[in-house]
Order: C-alpha cells, then sequence, then structure tokens
C-alpha cells in the first residue's frame, strides 16, 4: 500500500485544500493510505476530526509516495519532497520553474493542471475551467460588491433605478459564469470575445454579444494571439463599448503566462465618473494597464479591482470541486493503492511536466536550458 499526502497550502490567503474528506474517503477504499498535514481544510471548514473520520492520518508533516496541493511548493519544500515520488498540482511550470528543477533533480514525477489537454474526456480532470468557474461568479459578485449603484431595475416610491451596464470581456468559463451571474442579478450585460464561437455562448448565458470585425479563431476553439494591427483595431473599436458600461469585468487569463492587456489608459480615461473595473486576471499580470494585484486603485474617478486568487474566496466550494478533478486525473497515475501511470495515455502524457530525472514538457525544458525528453506512447502490436 502505497502512501499519499495532502499538504496545508503555502501560499498566503490560500483557502483551498486539494482533497475534501470525502474525496479521501474515496482514496482509501481504494487501498490507499492517506497522511494529512494538520490544518490542511481548516480554512475551507474541513477538521482534522473529519479527515480522521474519513480514514486518514493526521500529522505535523505529511509525506507519502504522492504529494498534493492546489498551489506550486516553494523551493523550499520542494527540496523536502521525497525522491522519486509523484507531485500533483497547478504547478505553472513555466512560472516556477526553480521548483520544477528542485522537483527534478530529486527525481520527482512532475504532474501540473496547467497542461491537462483539453478534450472531451478530460473535461471532468479539467480543474482550470472548474476553478475559473469560481473565479467567474466571485467576479460579478466583486462587481455588485464595489458599485455604487444596484445592479437590477428598481421601480420604487421615490423613483426608478435603471440596471447597471455590465461589459463582460472574454468569454471562456469565467467569462461565461460572470455574464449568467450578472444577469442574475439583474443588469443588462454585453459581452466581448476575438473567438466568433463565443457569440452563441455568451448569447446562451443572457448577453448581448459585442461584434467589433476582429476574430483570432483558432484551432479547437481557442483563440490564437493577436498580431499587434489587430490588438490596435480592436482596442480603437472597443473604447465606445468600455466608455459606456457601468461595469467591465475583464477574464482573460492564459494559464502559464503573463495576461494580455486589454483595457489600456486611454479606455479607462473615456470611463464615466463612478465606474468600475474588476480584472479578474490580476495574479497573471492583469488585463487592465493600471491593474494592481490585491488592490483597488483610483484612476479619475473610476475604480479598477485586481482580484487576488480569487476561488481562495469560496475555499468550500472551490476545494470540492478541484479534488473532484484530482480523484479523476490520478486515477490515471494509478490505483488500487499503487502508483502505476499509463504511459499511452495522451492525458497522462500531456499533464506531466517531468519524471526519471528528464524533462518532458518542451517549453518548460527550453526555459530551463535542459534537454526535451518527449515520452513516447508504445506501440503495441495487433494480433
Amino acid at each position: 500500500m502505497q502512501k499519499i499526502a495532502l499538504y496545508r497550502e503555502s501560499r498566503a490567503g490560500e483557502t483551498r485544500v486539494a482533497l475534501t474528506p470525502d474525496a479521501v474517503k474515496a482514496l482509501v477504499g481504494d487501498g490507499w493510505a492517506v497522511e494529512v498535514q494538520s490544518g490542511a481544510g481548516e480554512r475551507a471548514h474541513f477538521t482534522d476530526e473529519a479527515y480522521q473520520g474519513a480514514g486518514a492520518t493526521v500529522v505535523d508533516a505529511a509525506s507519502g509516495d504522492v504529494n498534493l496541493r492546489v498551489n506550486p511548493p516553494t523551493l523550499e519544500e520542494a527540496q523536502q519532497v521525497p525522491e522519486g515520488s509523484l507531485h500533483l498540482s497547478f504547478l505553472s511550470p513555466l512560472l516556477s520553474t526553480d521548483v520544477v528543477k528542485a522537483l527534478n533533480d530529486r527525481k520527482v514525477t512532475v504532474v501540473s493542471f496547467d497542461l491537462v489537454p483539453r478534450i472531451s474526456r478530460a473535461q471532468y480532470m479539467d480543474a482550470l475551467s472548474s476553478q475559473a468557474t469560481v473565479s467567474g461568479y466571485r467576479a460579478a459578485l466583486a462587481g455588485a460588491t464595489y458599485f455604487d449603484r444596484f445592479f437590477p431595475l428598481l421601480t420604487t416610491a421615490a423613483g426608478t433605478i435603471r440596471p447597471a451596464k455590465v461589459l463582460v470581456m472574454g468569454v471562456g468559463v469565467a467569462g461565461l459564469q460572470a455574464i449568467a451571474t450578472s444577469k442574475r442579478l439583474g443588469a443588462k450585460v454585453r459581452a466581448y470575445d476575438v473567438r466568433s464561437a463565443a457569440k452563441e455562448e455568451a448569447e446562451s448565458a443572457g448577453a448581448v454579444f459585442v461584434k467589433l470585425g476582429v476574430t483570432a479563431d483558432a484551432a479547437g476553439g481557442y483563440a490564437r494571439e493577436l498580431t499587434p494591427e489587430e490588438t490596435a483595431q480592436q482596442q480603437a473599436a472597443l473604447l465606445s463599448e468600455v466608455a459606456n458600461a457601468d461595469v467591465v469585468i475583464t477574464t482573460a487569463a492564459v494559464p502559464g503566462r503573463k495576461s494580455p492587456i486589454l483595457l489600456t489608459v486611454a479606455m479607462v480615461d473615456a470611463m464615466s465618473e463612478g465606474a468600475l473595473v474588476i480584472d479578474m486576471a490580476a495574479d497573471g499580470g492583469g488585463n487592465c494597464e493600471l491593474t494592481k494585484v490585491g488592490e483597488v486603485v483610483e484612476h479619475q474617478g473610476v475604480r479598477i479591482v485586481g482580484l487576488a486568487n480569487p476561488p481562495a474566496q469560496m475555499g468550500a466550494s472551490a476545494s470540492f470541486m478541484y479534488a473532484n478533478n484530482v480523484l479523476k486525473l490520478f486515477a490515471l497515475f494509478g490505483a488500487k493503492g499503487e502508483l502505476s501511470p499509463d504511459w499511452n495515455d495522451e492525458v497522462v502524457i500531456g499533464a506531466t511536466v517531468a519524471r526519471n530525472g528528464g524533462v518532458n514538457h518542451g517549453p518548460t525544458a527550453e526555459a530551463l536550458g535542459l534537454p526535451h525528453i518527449a515520452i513516447t506512447p508504445e506501440v503495441k502490436e495487433t494480433v
């Protein structure tokens, strides 16, 4: 029987935990021993006693054949991960190259949720999407909280109050949730995305889709990077849309990379007194040129709110969703208490950053100046 270690998150302000007691119970039932660092789930309202009741052992310092986290370990924590073990988290390897190197030096199999292939079969393992759902919801609530007027239409004896005009920029998972939540709160919602396929999705969530004549469709329904000319055209066309909005919610976060700039200073200058920008992508540098992560910046009567780690504002639900993603992905790496990765599986290959002292993710290998050792599926003979 091999052991899974669940760690208390060391990131400041983090409330999430990689496994809930129910997830631990499922793993114990599958033959794994589970060791939980004391207090790991406390900020998500999961007590040590709940983990013990699920069959885990609670310890001061966890360590196992499998090591589970939400965020990357610090460099010091990475240097203490058992040699030859498996590590799974939102590693963002290109932003954590020192941590990847430390883990790789210890011949740890490094798996990152950022790299899970975006294919139909992997939807249940897609923690990027599950956490983006939380972020989009929290972004809309932040808009209603910071905005000093009502979101819905109100007809009262004291007069009629018009609904707030919300513009959501980016119609991915987070954007759709921001649209739907803003709509439920009574706002008039418009939405913009560079993908033409986003029009139907935005309208289904309750928004009016903004057409600017700039599209950047790429394979698989994703967006390619805009050229400088397209970016200039996009920003010029967006100016009037932004100026007409009471609240702008930006949701364009790119895993492992700096967030693209969607809102320029000139756009913010065009907004009216009392308007609001909610930047959901602040952790990646922000979609607005004026954003400062974790701060509220005021610029000529407009407030720009840089949301820091929005999923951590809903630790319980975010942990529940993340833990289910962990169970689904980890099932491809081991079962019945034993690690046995299926190295022919495209999800396993895609999500693996490094193993056996070699770096398998090409961009990370390049960033580290190390050889790229691709994982080649075995060719099975057919009879």
